[in-house]
């Protein structure tokens, strides 16, 4: 199995919703629309076309990432931000290392466009494998209520959130 990356294509579209909906079809802890939330994101100024990408086996696209943009803000200040989510492996894909590699890519792809960090809401115990800790050590929060070890966050630049702190506000993608 050859896994080539990419960047996400607008004739991609159907299929990339299908992948993301088989995804997270028997995921715990989630709405299940994440599918739908892909599609509002490419709708908004915070979509970044250069940061979507998917992971193509024989020409069959089996996985996706969006990073978008976002901002952290306090009541003196913002921040600019990219917000990872979602990542989607095909079910029978997963287990492969297919998400690793999307992460891997996008972070440095990111990185080598200047962006400066990314923020997660996902596994504790998957995400930290990246570079990723608690948003909280550089008192970052969510908007909403989530689990601390679940809020985390990865500096692309050095010293990138050191004088960060604030709320994170997503797109309105994220909140229809």
């Amino acid at each position: 199995m050859k896994i080539s990356i990419r960047e996400e294509h607008p004739s991609d579209d159907k299929e990339i919703e299908c992948v993301i909906e088989m995804a997270f079809r028997h995921a715990e802890h989630t709405d299940h629309q994440e599918h739908k939330l892909v599609a509002k994101i490419r709708e908004t100024n915070a979509y970044q076309p250069d940061l979507t990408f998917v992971a193509v086996d024989n020409e069959r696209i089996v996985g996706h990432i969006v990073l978008s943009k976002i901002t952290i803000k306090n009541d003196n200040d913002h921040a600019d931000s990219l917000a990872l989510a979602p990542v989607s492996v095909l079910p029978v894909y997963q287990g492969r290392g297919i998400g690793s590699q999307l992460i891997q890519h996008a972070l440095s792809k990111a990185t080598e466009l200047g962006h400066q960090s990314v923020i997660v809401l996902g596994h504790e115990a998957y995400y930290p494998r990246f570079g990723f800790t608690r948003a909280s050590d550089w008192k970052i929060v969510a908007p909403f209520d989530v689990p601390d070890e679940s809020f985390m966050a990865i500096e692309l630049q050095p010293n990138a959130l050191q004088h960060v702190h604030g709320t994170v506000h997503y797109s309105r993608a994220f909140n229809e």
